[in-house]
């Protein structure tokens, strides 16, 4: 890859991993409808990682707050807020944990197309939209549930469909489900976490196994630019979510998607 495609590629990562628009697709686009070369397993790895550290370093208050609440109170029939989130996180990861190990190669042979990508882009982005408007708003995420943390880890299972968006069918669940704009997506970027973490020793593997030779320039730029753009991503989208709404990535993904199913009939 050329340098120029190197910042571009994690720039994309960083931006996308957390916004409702698919960080999967718009890695897989650029090959489809640029014809660029595909940027291989240690690239996706070097921008992941990128994201990942911008997401703990965001909230790096918080997982140490629920980490020592889980370690002091995560065994106890009585719990402090802090190690129930805690926990909800850990079982909301379970379900996608299960699917990736399952439907992996599935996924990866039957999926991985501009078309899957347009119909998951229309098609989800549609439901974000019925989600914002039909949701009340109201629940702060302190309050979450069990069984709201449950279907919110279900939901995240689409997600290993190329389009559908990690953060977009997490958040329109917790929508769905009536927390507040600002609450589901920190539980979403919670989730994040991981969900990254796993994918990426996933990947670690798979690349010491097939032992290729690795570019570490273009790593180590793309994963700075990956957690430089992730992490003024989650900083921007928390400040102005609870103002904006989804409303504009609903407008991006329909745009998104008649742009690919013109590219596609073309």
């Amino acid at each position: 890859m050329t340098l120029f495609e190197i910042i571009v590629l994690a720039i994309i990562q960083g931006l996308t991993e957390f916004l409702p628009i698919s960080s999967s697709a718009h890695l897989i686009l650029p090959a489809e409808v640029l014809g660029w070369r595909n940027q291989g397993l240690a690239f996706d790895v070097a921008v992941h990682v990128g994201s990942l550290l911008a997401v703990m370093i965001y909230f790096r208050r918080d997982i140490f707050t629920m980490s020592v609440a889980f370690l002091q109170h995560g065994w106890r029939k009585e719990q402090t807020t802090d190690s129930r989130l805690a926990w909800f996180v850990v079982i909301a990861t379970i379900p996608a944990v299960i699917a990736g190990f399952s439907l992996k190669d599935i996924i990866e042979t039957h999926a991985r197309s501009a078309a899957v990508i347009a119909v998951t882009t229309i098609v989800f982005g549609l439901l974000l939209w019925y989600a914002d408007v039909k949701a009340k708003h109201v629940q702060k995420l302190e309050s979450i549930t069990l069984k709201q943390a449950v279907i919110i880890g279900f939901a995240q299972m689409l997600a290993l469909i190329p389009g559908t968006s990690r953060s977009g069918i997490t958040m329109t669940a917790g929508l769905m489900l009536g927390l507040d704009r600002e609450s589901t997506a920190r539980f979403s970027f919670l989730l994040s976490i991981p969900v990254i973490l796993g994918a990426g020793l996933l990947a670690v593997k798979d690349l010491v196994e097939a032992d290729t030779a690795v570019d570490w320039n273009a790593l180590i730029y793309g994963a700075g630019f990956s957690f430089v753009a992730a992490y003024l991503c989650i900083f921007l989208f928390l400040s102005w979510i609870s103002r904006i709404g989804m409303l504009p990535f609903v407008i991006y993904r329909l745009l998104l998607g008649a742009v690919l199913v013109a590219f596609i009939f073309w």
